[in-house]
């Protein structure tokens, strides 16, 4: 079977809500990962056939073909077509797994999969809000869904609460796990872990480089003194994911584009799954996500080297590390979206830059990446470091 190569994967910093790319517009901020993966691997822009991108709050700045806005900011000539997607918080890691199946079929042999998200200029609903305030429509979930699941709406907050009371986790439990994502993320930074994934963004003439939502000064008091987000609940603002303004993208090629263009892979896709579940519960099915992924792939959890699951809220990777029986040393190794942030349609080619850098620095072979959806989807990539 054909292969599928990774030749570079990057990201820009994270930045906080109303923070330092308030003022980057997204389809700018898109177009430098684009202008980045073309300048640090000296591909040909006309010869990219297709860029895939995600993009969960379609509206506003990221409406109107967002991914082809993407393109006409950046470098690319215009020749280069390109495609918006949404599966929810998964949306750049289909973008991969799209790009590598139109290599793998030998359709195409260059294609950018990335994502980018601004929440601060798009804010998280803005896509269903104007319609709510107008009263057009009755909303995304039909009165056939809602009688179909007994449920008025399909809520991650719900669900995350569902998942820490299903796997016994306390608030304190939770609370330690986000104070050492935010641990692992300042050691990761003060150590240069992200200089090579990061690629930096301009504000008044500064570049920026780092991400904006680590505390390297939280304390298990202060994690554990913000407001739970329901009433007794586990759930807080300080254990779930940070807003986050940010892209990232991968550019993913053919052996035969390895040859053609000189080009260097750092990594190769070994497996791609994508499985849907419960969508009351919603946030767990990367738990049989990565089961249906490592039978496929002819593994076991222990040959995996390192491994990202999306820490949207601390009891999904928490419940999958016990579900399958990872080992917590090898998860998020620095740090995670409590710490990092969350900018929605661009966390998946995020975590991929981090994962297999992160692998490489360590000289290690296999890594898998899996992210909790809205809806109850989850999408589980498994790659080899090169």
């Amino acid at each position: 079977m054909a292969e599928a190569y990774i030749v570079d994967a990057i990201r820009t910093p994270g930045g906080k809500r109303k923070g330092q790319f308030a003022g980057w517009h997204p389809a700018d901020m898109a177009a430098e990962v684009l202008d980045g993966l073309i300048d640090r691997t000296g591909m040909d822009g006309a010869a990219v056939e297709d860029v895939i991108l995600g993009c969960v709050t379609q509206a506003g700045e990221q409406a109107f073909a967002f991914a082809r806005n993407a393109v006409l900011a950046s470098k690319l000539p215009q020749s280069v077509p390109a495609v918006t997607i949404d599966r929810q918080c998964g949306s750049s890691q289909q973008a991969v797994q799209f790009a590598a199946q139109a290599v793998m079929s030998g359709t195409m042999d260059v294609v950018i999969a990335a994502g980018a998200e601004s929440m601060t200029r798009v804010p998280m609903f803005s896509n269903l809000s104007f319609h709510t305030k107008e009263g057009v429509g009755v909303g995304p979930l039909s009165d056939r869904i809602k009688a179909q699941y007994g449920v008025e709406e399909f809520s991650q907050f719900a669900g995350a609460e569902m998942i820490a009371r299903k796997y016994g986790f306390d608030r304190e439990t939770l609370d330690r796990f986000a104070l050492e994502s935010h641990r692992r993320a300042a050691a990761a930074t003060a150590a240069g872990a992200f200089d090579r994934e990061i690629i930096p963004l301009e504000v008044d003439g500064t570049s920026r480089t780092a991400d904006e939502g680590i505390r390297g000064d939280a304390t298990a008091e202060s994690i554990g003194s913000v407001k739970l987000l329901r009433a007794g609940g586990v759930i807080s603002a300080a254990n779930a994911s940070q807003i986050c303004d940010g892209a990232s993208g991968a550019l993913i090629v053919s052996e035969r584009a390895l040859k053609d263009y000189g080009l260097t892979p750092i990594a190769r896709i070994v497996n791609m799954t994508v499985t849907a579940g419960d969508p009351v519960i919603m946030l767990e099915e990367p738990i049989p996500a990565t089961r249906k992924a490592l039978a496929r792939a002819g593994m076991k959890i222990e040959d995996i080297d390192l491994y990202e699951v999306n820490e949207a809220f601390a009891p999904v990777p928490l419940a999958w590390l016990q579900a399958i029986g990872g080992d917590p040393a090898k998860l998020n190794v620095n740090g995670g979206a409590i710490a990092l942030g969350h900018p929605l349609g661009a966390s998946g080619t995020k975590l991929m830059a981090t994962l297999i850098h992160a692998l490489k620095a360590r000289g290690k072979r296999y890594g898998l990446q899996t992210m909790c959806e809205g809806g109850g989807i989850a999408n589980v990539t498994i790659v080899e470091a090169l």
